[in-house]
């Protein structure tokens, strides 16, 4: 009898930690999800609003990874982003939404807090045919000066290729309306109006992307969203999804210095040059041969993102002038053999 109760408190004191740690992440969640927010769209969902329903109280559990795994890189690489699907806007584009968001950075609206919606690979698709219903949710009701629905081209593969401008086909634009009038819903999660639309999009079969820019009726607002769709027809998907490659250098580019080495270590510097204009920040990608991991970097921030590795600059040394340069280092792991990674760059103007 000694012994049990002796064992009680061992066993409540875990239970208080717990229910802390519980009560921090709720107090967490209700600072992090907007009081006010604005909308995507919810049939075909938007990349950011199907990872938020269906993981939004779920979002650590580790089974995510084999059965939603482009979701899981998304809520790894920021789960705020996941929270704030209402929030992806970029504000005073003066309708130049090609020269705010730059190829490669389309689903993600240019905005590195959504870096992870660009990345390809099996996102959950909808099953839609070539005639089909897009809806959008509005949650501020703001109306719209327009939306413009696009489609993906025919040959365009969304599981290995980056979304660019040039890989879509204007297919709706609704032109300016108001938020009354639009049905209204009492979803707790949505709480504003929908507005849906008939979009046609013939001779596409299998996968492809719908992508959408809502520009808000009460001011330069601008939204994008990346849902993904399965046509009729086309090819099965993969049973292993393939690497994403790495996006093509947009603005910056990255040269790799290998450095010292250890059995199972490295470590290695970088160096990113801005092209011909100044930018104000950076994103290196690795793509490693041999399955090479970094552990720890210094004068960058690194994230793992589906395989591949991401270096972003830090505060001070994001924006470069015109062909300057600076660098970062990192250390990983290896095993067997260790290959020089490919590099690519992409900046934020």
């Amino acid at each position: 009898m000694s012994s049990f109760a002796l064992g009680r408190p061992s066993v409540r004191r875990p239970l208080i930690v717990a229910v802390t740690a519980l009560l921090l992440i709720t107090s967490f969640l209700a600072v992090a999800r907007p009081a006010s927010a604005h909308g995507s769209a919810i049939d075909p969902p938007s990349r950011h609003y199907a990872c938020a329903r269906n993981w939004d109280t779920d979002w650590q559990n580790p089974i995510m990874e084999s059965r939603d795994p482009m979701c899981w890189q998304a809520w790894q690489s920021n789960p705020a982003a996941m929270w704030t699907w209402n929030g992806l806007i970029q504000d005073n584009v003066n309708n130049d939404h090609q020269a705010r968001v730059p190829d490669g950075e389309l689903c993600g609206g240019g905005d590195d807090t959504y870096a992870a919606l660009n990345n390809p690979g099996l996102w959950k698709a909808r099953d839609i045919g070539n005639n089909f219903r897009w809806t959008m949710h509005d949650q501020a009701r703001h109306g719209s000066a327009y939306i413009r629905i696009y489609v993906t081209r025919q040959g365009f593969d969304p599981v290995t290729q980056r979304l660019k401008w040039t890989d879509l086909e204007l297919v709706k634009d609704t032109g300016p309306f108001p938020e009354a009038g639009w049905p209204t819903t009492t979803d707790p999660i949505l709480n504003g109006v929908s507005y849906s639309f008939d979009v046609s999009a013939p001779g596409r079969t299998g996968r492809h992307i719908v992508y959408a820019v809502w520009r808000a009726g009460h001011a330069d607002q601008n939204y994008y969203m990346c849902s993904d769709v399965r046509f009729p027809g086309g090819p099965a998907d993969p049973t292993t999804p393939p690497p994403p490659p790495p996006a093509e250098n947009d603005g910056c580019s990255a040269t790799y210095a290998a450095g010292s080495q250890w059995p199972g270590g490295f470590q290695s510097e970088v160096t990113v040059t801005s092209g011909s204009a100044a930018i104000k920040g950076w994103a290196v990608t690795f793509q490693f041969p041999d399955g090479q991991s970094i552990y720890q970097a210094w004068n960058a921030d690194v994230t793992s993102s589906n395989g591949s590795f991401v270096a972003r600059n830090v505060n001070y040394n994001g924006a470069l002038a015109a062909g300057a340069s600076t660098k970062f280092g990192i250390q990983g792991q290896w095993l067997g053999t260790h290959g020089a990674p490919v590099l690519s760059c992409v900046a934020t103007r």
